[in-house]
């Protein structure tokens, strides 16, 4: 891909043609939305009331965000689709969430990390947005990252509640890590559509996220007494439509109701 992008007015691009930041947006839709519903599973399952509620209560949040997303990726392509079309009217390879939001919750623990890996970096991703050159995204952005800085406090409280809890709560901290660490290098590691936006200047460098990432894990690990996992092999693939096979299963419930009763309205 061209290190600069071409100017995308009305007069140089057709208006049927997808705007370069439709690719980002819908990646970034897709990503709140699988991570959303995974968290919805939860519901009613929590191991308390106050942590049951909380995690329906991000769920909603990243829901939110995800609506607004796909609400812009649908003006940006300019195709008469609707944020329902783009949610619940695709197959699983063209989804471009990474591959860490569609893992299964298994135990609390499990759930804890993926989160941690997420908010972490989802953060510092809105931090950058927010002062971005596109308005839309900027705007999403502003509101979303307000909401992103409780989910990481939560996530991170929770990471040194259970390493420096109980012996079983660390015996099950450790075994997420251990299981799910190395789905957390997509989130950085830029695809090459990425890298002509950044090179663009239009979307955030991931490696400038990188600093204030390790440092605010450096600092939650060590409270938590777990060593901070590193030169972890980086599972790639979702980003680019690679998904693995939970992300099918997760399609099947999520978008049944709109592909058994076509057009359905509430």
């Amino acid at each position: 891909m061209s290190a600069t992008l071409p100017e995308t007015t009305a007069a140089a691009v057709p208006a049927s043609a997808p705007r370069p930041l439709f690719p980002f947006v819908l990646q970034l839709a897709d990503t709140s939305l699988i991570l959303a519903h995974r968290l919805s599973e939860w519901c009613g399952h929590g191991p308390v009331l106050e942590q049951d509620l909380a995690l329906a209560n991000i769920a909603l949040d990243l829901l939110g965000e995800a609506r607004s997303y796909y609400q812009y990726a649908a003006e940006l392509e300019g195709q008469d689709r609707t944020e329902d079309d783009l949610a619940y009217l695709r197959s699983a390879v063209e989804y471009r969430n990474p591959l860490l939001v569609e893992q299964p919750n298994g135990d609390f623990a499990h759930t804890i990390v993926r989160q941690f890996l997420f908010d972490n970096f989802h953060y510092h991703l809105l931090r950058e947005l927010k002062d971005g050159p596109d308005a839309q995204l900027a705007a999403i952005a502003e509101k979303s990252v307000k909401e992103a800085a409780y989910h990481l406090k939560w996530s991170s409280e929770w990471v040194i509640r259970l390493g420096d809890g109980t012996e079983e709560s660390r015996k099950r901290l450790d075994k997420a890590i251990a299981t799910l660490w190395r789905f957390g290098g997509e989130l950085t590691t830029p695809t090459d559509t990425e890298k002509g936006l950044q090179a663009a200047g239009l979307v955030p460098d991931y490696a400038a996220l990188l600093p204030a990432m390790q440092a605010h894990a450096e600092h939650v690990f060590a409270e938590a007494t777990v060593p901070l996992p590193t030169a972890v092999f980086a599972q790639l693939g979702g980003k680019t439509g690679r998904h693995s096979e939970h992300l099918g299963y997760l399609l099947s419930e999520l978008q049944y109701m709109q592909r058994a009763y076509p057009g359905l309205k509430w």
